[in-house]
């Protein structure tokens, strides 16, 4: 099939990418020039595991093509994907100006039957008002449709090529059977394609990200109450999670959740109901809780440091929001830099994707290590916040050799306390009796 995906962010460029290897001829486009030049050379523009590979082999392969384009990618496309953009507005709700621009510049270049499809995450109606307005500009025959995505960053290949399931909301017998058809290679292990309403497909996204956010903050909660009453969260959460009821997925206390999606869809999921006279009372605190956490996990480093970084080095390790990303959108660890900075603290900073990223929003506030272990040198604590691999099993020995303070924030539980006092350090976590050496 001809297929044009509009939009290379992170979803665009990867739904691009795996349909490209699956047979079809792909045309991706984007405004940005500059983004789209190194796309034709091959280089991608985030780091996502085997994205690399797969884009190398289908631009060889002659089935993808970049350009910035739509009168050269709309017109013979069978399907075209809308893989947008929807950042928040200051309100909360999400900003669709860049979908519904889009769709009035891909009307009059339809050319013959084609299936517009929603892409992005975006809220109840949207597609139905993309809808209206290309119906508004061309007489071409088309079908709208909502696929919303299910991609974990850092595993987003893999999620595409082997997803657990797949959303089709539309109300066309034909646009079902041609979308279904695209995508039944990818199921051939026997997971469903859903098939629904647009509006039902549309709150299916919405729903499902919060639930994950709501299970994140609520670990989070649970660990303050740990904290509270000297209670391990790491034990607890293991307690709740073998009740097949509750399950261990995203019930690991943290440092809070962060990137392009939980945020965002809280808040636009709460603005919807709101809008719509619906009074949400678990969504908005999903959201207060998981900003209460991150402050206080920037609160105990400046509890421990009397209030006052002046004269004090950190090293951090981690910025992305996650491993195998580097992606840094409303990443926890940019909050407790700034906080830091703010009291007077110097920062040594690593992370094995993100630094660039880093570099770009924060400029020369900070030092850019070379390695985690150059990231230590001579530092008073180390600030973990994400769980990169690296980190898990790092050489302790040498970390008290570079260290002039043996003292850990471990925004991730990485380590056991036990462990952690056998080797002198003293070690503050979430939802766990702190660690305390003195030296």
């Amino acid at each position: 099939m001809k297929i044009t995906v509009i939009g290379t962010g992170y979803v665009g460029l990867v739904t691009g990418v795996c349909f490209a290897e699956m047979g079809n001829y792909v045309w991706c486009v984007d405004i940005d020039e500059e983004k789209i030049a190194k796309l034709q050379k091959g280089i991608a523009p985030i780091y996502e595991p085997d994205l690399d590979a797969l884009l190398e082999r289908n631009l060889k392969a002659g089935r993808l093509f970049f350009t910035t384009s739509l009168k050269e990618a709309v017109p013979q496309a069978d399907v075209i994907f809308l893989a947008l953009p929807t950042p928040p507005l200051p309100s909360g709700d999400a900003d669709l100006s860049v979908v519904f621009k889009v769709a009035e510049e891909i009307a009059p270049l339809l050319d013959g039957y084609t299936v517009v499809v929603t892409k992005s995450t975006v809220p109840v109606g949207t597609t139905e008002k993309v809808k209206e307005i290309i119906a508004s500009i061309t007489e071409a025959p088309f079908d709208v449709a909502s696929n919303p995505e299910f991609l974990r960053e850092g595993r987003a290949v893999e999620d595409f090529m082997r997803p657990d399931r797949v959303v089709i909301g539309t109300d066309s017998e034909r646009a079902e059977a041609i979308l279904k058809f695209l995508y039944e290679p990818f199921v051939r292990q026997g997971n469903p394609i859903l098939t629904m309403d647009i509006r039902s497909s549309e709150l299916t996204k919405y729903a499902a990200n919060t639930f994950l956010a709501m299970r994140i903050s609520f670990i989070n909660e649970v660990s303050w109450l740990c904290e509270a009453v000297g209670a391990d969260v790491m034990k607890v959460r293991l307690g709740m999670g073998l009740d097949p009821r509750i399950g261990k997925h995203f019930l690991y206390p943290g440092v809070g959740y962060g990137g392009s999606c939980f945020p965002k869809d809280v808040k636009a999921f709460y603005r919807q109901a709101q809008k719509e006279g619906v009074e949400f009372l678990i969504t908005p605190a999903v959201d207060k809780v998981n900003a209460i956490q991150q402050e206080r996990f920037a609160q105990k480093i400046l509890d421990f440091f009397k209030g006052d970084l002046t004269g004090k080095t950190l090293a951090f390790w981690g910025f992305s929001f996650k491993p195998e990303t580097d992606d840094i959108r409303e990443a926890p660890a940019l909050k407790t830099l700034a906080k830091v900075l703010e009291h007077g603290a110097m920062v040594r900073g690593w992370d094995p994707a993100a630094l660039e990223n880093v570099r770009k929003r924060v400029g020369d506030r900070i030092y850019y290590a070379e390695n985690m272990y150059d990231a230590l040198e001579n530092v008073d604590a180390l600030v973990i916040h994400t769980e990169w691999g690296e980190f898990r099993r790092p050489d302790f020995d040498r970390m008290k050799q570079l260290m002039k303070g043996k003292v850990i924030f471990d925004g991730r539980n990485l380590y056991d306390p036990e462990l952690m006092e056998k080797e002198g350090f003293t070690y503050f976590s979430i939802g766990r009796k702190p660690v305390i050496v003195n030296e």
